[in-house]
């Protein structure tokens, strides 16, 4: 009989799940999908294979939500034999994935100060899980334990150390996007894997990775989410003065500047429009255009300083949702990186192909998707492999 898994991606307002077949020892992808949480019993369902929206009802909570998605997804019967989470905060205790107990739970939840609009969701979601599933296996994969392998250079902020040994240091996020984009480069270009790459994970929320034979050496996202390069609604890096600005002046407490720091700045704020590159590209505005124009100038910023430590570039990987279907995107970027070697190829790039560099250019550059998903079920399979092979479901539940 065949064996399912699931993960869950769980956001501030949505969640992306996905279903796995065990084969092989590994979990092969056969669906999937996106859904956003609403405040009443109507919500939508986008499964990703089929381009198919599912309108369902009934499912005020959390848990009725969960359960309304999985049954949808799961073959009529089936009981899935673990689930898989991420977790968009380690903290600095957490650099390996693990699986979820109660104790393990209590640790993660602590650490929701460094991440209070990203950790709950999860957490509640591992909980609806639960209750769907008494004692079903549960794992955590975090977006922060790939950077882990940080130095104290890159990871360090200018502050008293006992700050620094107390959590406050930069992090880095979209670890589990960087960790499938290092193992892709190794199954495709084995050579190219080993050099120097920057790898820029282009979406609604966007950081860059500079990596060396597929190990973290130094990302733009620091401390939080907020960090480095303009997004969809933050701003990324923005001068810690500004922000003791707004807070004595404009925005008194701190939930309000927070609100403000993560929904109403990055491309909606330049734009006055909206935080969809897809809608800047095709709005004629001179306010939408700075917008796009910010987000490439700034990439490009970012990639040079990555350069600096990595010693140089060798490939540049676009990747996610902006990062992988808008050329433009990526041709104004390159424009700014002439400079370091880098010319696309306008046929290539316009059709998204996974090689867009130019064939005379000193730095290859690449599209490839990712996938989160495919990394948080091969995680949980390595935690969970002895009792996936005995087909336990009497784990300790949390």
């Amino acid at each position: 009989m065949d064996r399912y898994a699931l993960t869950f991606n769980a956001g501030s307002s949505s969640l992306k799940l996905g279903l796995f077949r065990l084969a092989d020892g590994r979990g092969v992808r056969i669906g999937g999908g996106a859904m956003s949480f609403g405040d009443g019993e109507n919500f939508s369902f986008q499964i990703h294979d089929r381009a198919e929206t599912v309108r369902l009802s009934g499912a005020s909570t959390r848990k009725s939500q969960v359960k309304a998605v999985v049954d949808h997804l799961l073959p009529d019967g089936a009981i899935p034999v673990f689930a898989g989470h991420r977790i968009v905060h380690g903290g600095p205790k957490f650099d390996q994935p693990v699986q979820l107990r109660k104790d393990v739970l209590a640790s993660i939840e602590a650490l929701a100060p460094f991440a209070p609009m990203h950790l709950p969701p999860a957490l509640e979601i591992a909980r609806a899980v639960w209750e769907i599933y008494p004692g079903l296996p549960q794992t955590a994969s975090f977006d922060t334990a790939f950077h882990a392998s940080q130095s104290s250079l890159a990871s360090r902020f200018a502050i008293p150390r006992e700050l620094h040994d107390a959590g406050v240091r930069r992090y880095g996020f979209h670890g589990l996007s960087y960790k499938y984009i290092a193992g892709a480069l190794r199954r495709l270009d084995p050579d190219l894997a080993s050099s120097r790459v920057i790898c820029a994970h282009l979406g609604s929320g966007a950081s860059l990775c500079g990596m060396v034979d597929g190990v973290s050496i130094d990302t733009s996202m620091g401390f939080s989410a907020l960090d480095g390069v303009p997004m969809a609604t933050r701003p990324g890096a923005i001068d810690a003065g500004a922000v003791i600005h707004l807070l004595r002046h404009d925005y008194r407490h701190a939930d309000d500047l927070e609100n403000f720091l993560y929904h109403k700045c990055g491309l909606l704020g330049v734009s006055g429009k909206s935080g969809d590159v897809k809608v800047l590209l095709e709005d004629c505005q001179p306010a939408s255009r700075e917008a796009v124009d910010l987000f490439c100038f700034r990439i490009a910023g970012e990639i040079g300083r990555l350069a600096v430590s990595i010693g140089g570039v060798d490939a540049i990987v676009f990747t996610a949702g902006i990062g992988q279907h808008q050329p433009e995107i990526r041709r104004g970027v390159a424009r700014h990186l002439a400079w370091m070697g880098l010319s696309l190829s306008e046929t290539a790039n316009k059709a998204n192909t996974m090689v867009v560099s130019a064939r005379d250019s000193d730095v290859t550059a690449m599209v490839i998707g990712t996938d989160e998903e495919q990394v948080i079920a091969d995680e949980a399979v390595s935690i969970l492999a002895q009792a996936i092979l005995r087909g336990s479901h009497d784990e300790e539940r949390g």
